[in-house]
């Protein structure tokens, strides 16, 4: 006989109850509203117990065996988040997963007798899931897996009349429809929100050249270091930034170089938080940024913001991003930027060229540069090409011109991730 994974509401509501966990608890005695622990995996001050609900889930879902299974908190984090949000009697009702002293969201359940939702029956399984189940189950997979192909809008096709089906049960769970798009779910809200699942393009240049490129997929985050691998043991994939001596000449510019890379300590990290991309630097190096145009930093003016050393900064909020994208395909003639240029260990290269700074780094969110590209091709009212979201294990998932913008104008009124 097989074993019924437990459904997520009446796990977490006995969870509550219990109280066992730290920071999981309800707010007031209705027990309508409750708290979770959020904090990022980046903080220093992070310890176990802050994730402790993502693990009990892992562990009650059969997605996590301790002393088998290699630990994955970012793993964790997003499916217990993306298990949540598919609940149509729950709602985020404040997101506190910024605050420096107690980093938490607030939940809320929408409908009453929600405390008295029946557990699951497992007397009779037989290693099956009831057809709820099995299409919350399927959901869960497909949208864990999906990725938009960074292989740019030059092959994408357009139009599929047969966009994908899930089967719907009386007593179904998952969240109606995206408004006006004919999909069951909306696919760039849910590319968007996985966090921890952002492929980037990093580029290095010293005094100008580039001497380093790679598109690396980044679980948790990234960190550029120096030379040395910095300390391993922090959270985020470290990038390391090439020897100086290997590409330039220069003796005097590469000792220089070598100085401002040898400064870096843990790094510059850079990761999601909700709608934002955040950073924050690890080391004495100071780093200051700005957002772009991807061939060139914008350095005609001051730059927007000195990444902070003591705690994470926004850098980065996909809000205003989305915005711009609809009025672009609207007929402005600006497209929303969205290269982050990082200039490290000297002044944001404000009154003179930026080839002249010794470390300039840039870093795309591969994403974002498709979901302009796509809409660099004339409008959503007159694509040609198709935009293809391509799903693990299932046929690819094929948006309209009208689709696409619809899923933007969903996107543009709840960025609530």
């Amino acid at each position: 006989m097989g074993t019924q994974k437990p459904r997520i509401l009446p796990w977490l509501i006995s969870q509550l109850d219990r109280g066992e966990l730290e920071g999981v608890a309800w707010l007031g005695e209705s027990r309508t509203r409750f708290r979770i622990p959020w904090k990022h995996g980046l903080r220093q001050d992070a310890q176990q117990e802050d994730f402790g609900i993502f693990q009990a889930w892992a562990v009650a879902s059969g997605a996590y065996t301790p002393g088998k299974d290699k630990p994955d908190l970012p793993t964790w984090k997003r499916n217990f988040r993306s298990a949540l949000n598919r609940k149509e009697v729950l709602r985020l009702a404040e997101d506190h997963s910024k605050d420096s002293q107690d980093p938490h969201k607030i939940y809320e359940f929408v409908n009453s007798g929600v405390r008295d939702i029946p557990e699951p029956d497992t007397s009779q399984d037989n290693g099956r899931h009831n057809t709820s189940d099995t299409q919350e189950d399927t959901l869960e997979k497909l949208l864990s897996d999906m990725d938009l192909s960074p292989g740019g809008p030059s092959n994408l096709t357009m139009a599929s009349e047969n966009p994908p089906q899930f089967l719907q049960s009386p007593d179904s769970d998952i969240p109606a429809l995206c408004p006006n798009s004919g999909l069951s779910e909306n696919p760039l809200k849910q590319l968007l929100a996985n966090e921890e699942d952002w492929e980037f393009e990093v580029t290095a240049f010293y005094r100008g050249c580039q001497v380093f490129q790679q598109t690396v997929f980044c679980p948790g985050g990234l960190r550029l270091v120096g030379s040395e691998a910095g300390d391993r043991m922090l959270p985020g994939q470290p990038i390391r930034l090439p020897d100086p001596a290997t590409s330039l000449t220069d003796k005097s510019v590469t000792d220089y170089v070598q100085r401002v890379l040898s400064c870096l300590g843990g790094g510059l990290a850079l990761w999601r938080a909700g709608q934002w991309l955040c950073a924050q630097r690890l080391g004495h190096c100071h780093v200051y940024w700005a957002i772009g145009e991807e061939l060139l930093p914008s350095c005609g003016h001051k730059p927007d913001g000195e990444v902070p050393k003591d705690r994470e900064g926004g850098v980065f909020n996909l809000g205003p991003f989305i915005t711009d994208l609809i009025t672009f395909i609207e007929g402005s003639r600006r497209s929303p930027l969205y290269t982050l240029w990082f200039c490290v260990g000297q002044s944001w290269p404000q009154d003179q060229p930026w080839i002249k700074r010794l470390v300039m780094v840039k870093v795309v969110p591969m994403c974002l540069r498709v979901l302009v590209d796509i809409a660099r091709q004339g409008g959503a009212s007159s694509l040609e090409n198709t935009v293809d979201l391509h799903i693990s294990n299932s046929d690819p998932l094929s948006l309209t011109p009208d689709q696409y913008m619809a899923c933007l104008q969903d996107l543009a009124e709840d960025m609530d991730f």
